[in-house]
This record gives structure tokens, sequence and C-alpha cells, in this order.
């Protein structure tokens, strides 16, 4: 494998994304190869790309001699294993499990719900509404932790995971036309992040694919 960690990715894949992000935060250089995940039926399920991700998913992450599949898994391996420069977890349990309660009403219950799979499933004339409608059921209970636990950014003064996570769902609702009035911590957190460099680089738009 190359000594480059080299990510497989979608643009606009939000598991991809929160990945970038980290690998931004932690200052690692990488390679980047896209998998479209609409081309061709979905290059994700070629029998290339499945001897990497058994689930035919991204992102996919090949780094010190590993093949690293699952965001979360790999962000949490990026942070224990070089938790410099930009620690993602904070050391207090309480905040550390506050964080990771945030990620995983993102990562558990809101992404799976409107992802591309679910929608192709659902079908074309429901797949808005169906999005739109998870989306908003997941970020009002995030708003709601929230209020407890919302610093400068979702928890404190400090970028965690629960950032990561938080970003790449904000477009999707924006995609899925969620009404965000009623969300105005979630509104704020995100537009401050969005001024970050770590998070513009990451950003779908300056992905080359």
């Amino acid at each position: 494998m190359s000594k480059v960690p080299v990510l497989y990715s979608y643009f606009r894949s939000s598991c991809s994304w929160r990945v970038r992000i980290a690998l931004e935060l932690k200052q690692i250089k990488y390679e980047q190869r896209a998998v479209h995940l609409l081309n061709n039926g979905g290059e994700q399920h070629s029998d290339e790309y499945k001897s990497l991700n058994a689930m035919e998913q991204v992102p996919s992450l090949l780094i010190d001699g590993l093949c690293l599949t699952q965001s979360m898994a790999i962000i949490e391996y990026l942070e224990e294993t070089r938790p410099q420069p930009h620690p993602l977890l904070p050391g207090d349990p309480v905040l550390k499990a506050r964080v990771r309660q945030i990620a995983e009403i993102i990562n558990s219950g809101i992404q799976p719900v409107q992802n591309l799979s679910i929608l192709q499933a659902v079908g074309p004339e429901r797949k808005m509404q169906w999005g739109h409608d998870a989306i908003s059921k997941g970020l009002r209970a995030v708003e709601d932790v929230l209020s407890v636990t919302a610093g400068k950014y979702c928890v404190g003064d400090t970028v965690t995971i629960a950032d990561l996570c938080l970003i790449p769902q904000v477009y999707n609702a924006s995609r899925f036309k969620v009404d965000m009035s009623g969300m105005p911590t979630i509104s704020r957190i995100a537009a401050t992040l969005e001024a970050l460099p770590e998070f513009r680089a990451a950003h779908y738009s300056k992905q080359p694919d």
C-alpha cells in the first residue's frame, strides 16, 4: 500500500466529508481517489472497490498499512494514533460522551435514513419528502442537545467530532429544503465552522470529483 494515505471518497458523501475534515485538522497529507456513487450504476459496486469495502460504501482509507472503512471508525483511529495537532475528543468523560451523543444522532439516526441507497429504494416521487422528514426530526434532536452543550462549537469552544458530523448534515438539510429557522444554535455553529480553513478545504465544492 502507498505510504501516503489514500482516501476513497465521493465529493457529496456525508461520511467522506467528515473524514476529509478530520484529515485536514490533523494536517495529514493524503491522496484522494473518487468513487462516483451514480456513474455506471455506482462505482462502489465494482469488484475492484468491493475488495476494499465489502459494504460497497464510501469512505475507505488506506493508512498505516491498513484499509479502514466506516467514517466514525476512521476518525477515531486518526484521533487515537494522531491526537495532535488537533484533538477531536475532549479529555473529560462527560464531554466526550456528549460529543459522541451528537455525532451518533447524526451518524446513526439521520444519515443512514436519508442516504443514497434508501432514497433509491423509496423512489423518485417520495425521496424529497422522505429525506426532509428524516433530517428535520434528527436536527431538531441535535438542537435540543446543543442547548446544553454548545459554546462556540457543538461542545464547548473546541472543534470536535460532533462538528465534523454536523456540517455535512446541514448541507443535506439545505438540499432537502429543511426549514432551519427553528434551529438557531445549529445555524450559528455551522456558520462559524464553515469559515475555518480546514472546513473550507474539505467542502464538497473543493473536491477533484
